[in-house]
This record gives structure tokens, C-alpha cells and sequence, in this order.
């Protein structure tokens, strides 16, 4: 489902979503029962938004019909509603301009540099992009993507290698214990600063007991320098300050920082909008923005009686898909279909002539 585009690419298509949380995703949905082809932007390497990065294991109970799901099980089941609309998601890029063309179009382009040319555009960005937190030394970003991972990373892809985790929060500890538990690094070091960790009880005596196992090593300190191979082209080791006057060397063919994440609204606060309180002010009726063509659903969007609830921006996003049918299709009539009973809405989910369940 995700697209990796090339440098300078244009796509023109009549709507855009910037962001591929749930209500993104759920609004890619809903406009594709409306026959309008969409693509999703987001800065994320994956679907699934704050769920996924902030909530991926933890239980989620007031989504209607399912009693209880995780964010990453929502994610999932938010991705497999919308398999029958094969809408391109180009993850790991954000939105750095939006400009309006003569033809009156929206032409958006992205940090990876592609190009998409909209009619429309949808703002699901919930609270803005999410930007993990660095680790503050010299030289280590040339190492992004290769060594020093940021995002969940597969834990084949480091076999064989001596992993450190840095963080004391239970994102630190849920991936320590998950690279351990696959058995499939050389070594697992989690590395936080002090012994004391910000996690449920459970975790925490999860983390003792590998300790006391041997599964994990604990180093504790502050990197404050790294070491390269010999030909300067990797990562090879962590200057660790232990103290102020000392400092101890951490062995480290990956690191894997998790620092927590910072929202941040970005370059959407450059684009004219009309804000509040650093949300965008929109009709409830349509989530229509100050600007033609603009619609902003769920966290990022603001009206009266706004609640930030998943069930709100389910609900923004159906609105929105409907106004936006309206506005590129104004010769048509808007005709209310039930996913039950139409036919075209069968037809367009790849359920045609199926037999009714008993």
C-alpha cells in the first residue's frame, strides 16, 4: 500500500489526505464510496498515526462494534476496509508547501520531493507531525536509516548485531525486550541514564527479570560522542559519560533511541489558515477550512462542541467526504447510499454478488 516515489515526481489527483492516522485512513474510505480517487501523505514510515506510534499494544475500548483493539489492531483493520479503494500511501515524507495554482488546483509538495496536484485536500494530521526526538550528538544523523533507527525496525534486519535501545519509558523497554525475545541480535543493551524507568509495573519486572536472565544488559550514562569504523563509514561505538569526569565506550552496531515524540504542527501554520488556539477552524457541517478546497478532520480541526475522540473523527471524515463529492461534482445530485443495500457501493467494495451472510 505504501509508495516509495521517486525525486520530482508530479501526481495529479483530485484529493490529497495529509496524514494516515485512523481518521485519515477512514476518510480514504469514505471518499472512496464517493468514487474519489485519493493518495495519503504522512510523515511517519507507517500507517496509523499516534495509534500505532504512541498506542500500538495498549487496549482501545470506545471504537463502536469492537470491544476492545490495540492501536496497531485498528491500524490494520482500518488498512484492510480501505484494500478495496488501492489507494497510495506515500509515507516517511511530510508536507512542506501548500500553493494554490491558477487553475485553482492545490499543488502540495513533500520533503522527499513529490509532487501532487489536488482539487482537494483533507488535513488529518491530528496534533501535527510526529518527530521523534533526537539524540543530541555530532555526527550521528549520517547514520540514520542505516544504524541509527528511530522508527519500530524489523528485528531481522538487525541479526547479529550488537543493539543498543536508549530510554527509560516503556517504548525503551517493550523494543529492549522484543529484540531480545526474537534472540536474534548479538547482544541487547538498553541504555538510559539512570536506573530509574517510567513504565507499568509489569514491564519494568519484565525488564528485571531479563536483566537477572542475562537477555539484556543495562549500561547507564549519557552518549555524549560516538566512534566510526576505521574507514569512517559506520557507527562502530557510544562515548558514554558515566559521570562528570568519566566517560566508559558502548559497543553499538545499531541504535535504537526512543526518546518519545514531539508533535509539531509545521509548516501547516504557514498556510493561511484560519486557526484557533493552533487548530484550524472549520464548518461542522462540511470540516470546510477558511480556504475553497481545504477540509480539516479529527484532533487538528476545530469547532464548536469539538471532542478529540476517535468516534468525532470518524464521523468529521464521513461529513467531509460528502462536501467534498459536492464541491468537485457540483452538477450532481447527492444521492445517500447504505453499504447494506446498494448495488455501486457492492460493486466498488469487490462484494458484488456475494450471498448475504445467514
Amino acid at each position: 500500500m505504501s509508495a516509495a516515489p521517486d525525486r520530482q515526481t508530479t501526481l495529479q489527483i483530485d484529493c490529497v489526505i495529509i496524514g494516515a492516522g485512523p481518521v485519515g485512513l477512514f476518510q480514504a474510505f469514505q471518499l472512496g464510496l464517493q468514487e474519489i480517487p485519493c493518495q495519503i501523505v504522512d510523515a511517519l514510515p507507517h500507517a496509523g498515526g499516534q495509534c500505532v506510534e504512541l498506542y500500538a499494544d495498549k487496549p482501545i475500548y470506545d471504537v463502536p462494534g469492537i470491544p476492545v483493539c490495540s492501536g496497531r489492531e485498528l491500524a490494520e483493520r482500518l488498512q484492510q476496509q480501505l484494500a478495496p479503494f488501492k489507494t497510495p500511501l506515500h509515507l516517511g515524507q511530510q508536507v512542506e508547501g501548500l500553493v494554490r495554482q491558477d487553475d485553482g488546483r492545490w499543488r502540495l509538495q513533500t520533503s522527499a520531493g513529490l509532487v501532487l496536484l489536488a482539487r482537494a485536500v483533507v488535513i488529518a494530521a491530528g496534533v501535527g507531525a510526529f518527530v521523534p526526538r533526537r539524540v543530541a550528538i555530532d555526527g550521528l544523523s549520517s547514520f540514520e536509516g542505516r544504524q541509527v533507527h528511530y522508527h519500530a525496525v524489523e528485528p531481522d534486519r538487525l541479526k547479529d548485531q550488537r543493539v543498543v535501545v536508549q530510554g527509560g519509558d516503556e517504548a525503551a523497554l517493550e523494543t529492549a525486550l522484543q529484540l531480545a525475545a526474537s534472540g536474534q541480535c548479538a547482544s541487547v543493551t538498553l541504555l538510559h541514564r539512570n536506573s530509574k524507568f517510567k513504565a507499568d509495573p509489569a514491564l519494568e519486572a519484565a525488564l528485571q527479570q531479563a536483566l537477572a536472565d542475562g537477555r539484556i544488559a543495562l549500561a547507564l550514562g549519557q552518549p555524549v560522542g560516538l566512534q566510526p569504523s576505521a574507514d569512517g563509514q559506520r557507527l562502530a561505538a557510544l562515548e558514554i559519560a558515566i559521570d562528570d569526569e568519566h566517560t566508559e565506550t558502548l559497543a553499538a552496531d545499531a541504535l535504537l533511541p526512543r526518546l518519545g515524540l514531539s508533535p509539531k504542527l509545521g509548516p501547516i501554520a504557514d498556510w493561511g489558515l484560519a486557526m484557533e488556539r493552533k487548530l484550524l477552524s472549520v464548518d461542522p457541517a462540511t470540516l470546510a477550512t477558511s480556504l475553497d478546497g481545504i477540509h480539516a478532520v479529527g484532533d487538528i480541526c476545530h469547532y464548536p462542541g469539538k471532542r478529540k475522540l476517535l468516534l468525532c473523527g470518524f464521523h468529521e471524515a464521513t461529513l467531509a467526504a460528502f462536501a467534498i463529492a459536492a464541491w468537485l461534482r457540483p452538477e450532481q445530485r447527492q444521492l445517500l447510499q447504505y453499504t447494506t443495500t446498494s448495488p455501486r457501493l457492492h460493486e466498488l467494495l469487490g462484494v458484488a454478488g456475494k450471498s448475504d451472510r445467514a
